[in-house]
């Protein structure tokens, strides 16, 4: 994993800091795992607007992803690990024995040529998956199932990690990305290893453009619109907008929006910290 700084040979590159994509082997898509993917633009089925700053961008094609690992103790061969526009991380294309191919989320340290396997006879090894309790404790986990067999829901982003902490009956406890710790079932499948593409943090757009690529269309300040139209807006002069909030008024920066009576609550030991 590497960054590059570009020269300033123009005012979008002066700042620019892009990928090396050092881990990424092919620039060719497997045809057979390629899915049309249609932009809503922030539309819904009426064709009103439901969501802002969205529209435009670059088309793409999905890739089918294998969340859920579901071919167990039969080992795969990593054959190419690829760039994903749908995703942070990068993806690896695998090849079962039996000929088959599928698309997983790649792990730090992936390299071609390397097995990876699924189950509880797979060795805790960077891409195996296995159940959270049979994963030794401490171990750095990504691409975590909440229910057993509902394919991999947490730390998928692009170097994320978990780690198991402990294992207590049937359940085990691990700390998220994001700060909480919870309980989780400890026959749901998780992946050993950091997420790749740990430096897509780093990663400096250098222009407008390069948003309305991505499909995401420019966003006014609150604070600099009319009362009419935020609850922010308004005011003499540069007014600094009061208290931060969402358009519906939902105040920002720490107002907890989970409702207490939530049934998952009593799997969360510590929340996530502010």
């Amino acid at each position: 994993m590497s960054v590059r700084k570009l020269k300033p040979i123009t005012p979008g590159q002066r700042f620019r800091v892009v990928n090396g994509f050092d881990a990424i082997t092919t620039d060719k898509p497997e045809k057979s795992l390629l899915a049309p993917l249609k932009k809503s633009g922030g539309r819904n089925s009426q064709g009103k607007m439901t969501i802002r700053h969205r529209g435009g961008g670059h088309k793409r094609r999905y890739r089918v992803i294998d969340f859920k690992r579901d071919k167990h103790g039969v080992d795969a061969t990593i054959v190419s690990i690829q760039y994903d526009p749908n995703r942070t991380a990068f993806i690896a294309l695998v090849e079962y024995k039996d000929g088959e191919k599928r698309y997983v989320v790649a792990q730090n340290g992936m390299q071609v040529g390397q097995k990876v396997s699924s189950g509880t006879k797979a060795a805790p090894e960077i891409g195996n998956a296995l159940p959270l309790g049979e994963i030794p404790l401490g171990t750095i986990i990504s691409c975590i199932e909440l229910r057993p067999g509902q394919g991999a829901v947490m730390a998928r982003s692009a170097g994320t990690f978990a780690q198991l902490m402990a294992k207590d009956g049937k359940f085990v406890t691990i700390k998220l990305p994001s700060g909480e710790t919870r309980m989780i079932l400890a026959n749901c499948l998780a992946t050993i290893g950091a997420v790749s593409n740990s430096d897509h943090q780093l990663l400096v757009s250098g222009k407008a453009g390069r948003s309305r690529w991505l499909g995401r269309r420019p966003r006014t300040r609150p604070v600099a619109m009319n009362p009419v139209d935020h609850p922010m807006g308004g005011g003499e002069g540069r007014a600094s907008g009061g208290h931060p909030r969402s358009k519906n008024g939902i105040p920002a920066k720490g107002f907890r929006t989970r409702s207490k009576t939530k049934d998952t609550n009593r799997y969360i030991i510590e929340r996530r910290k502010k």
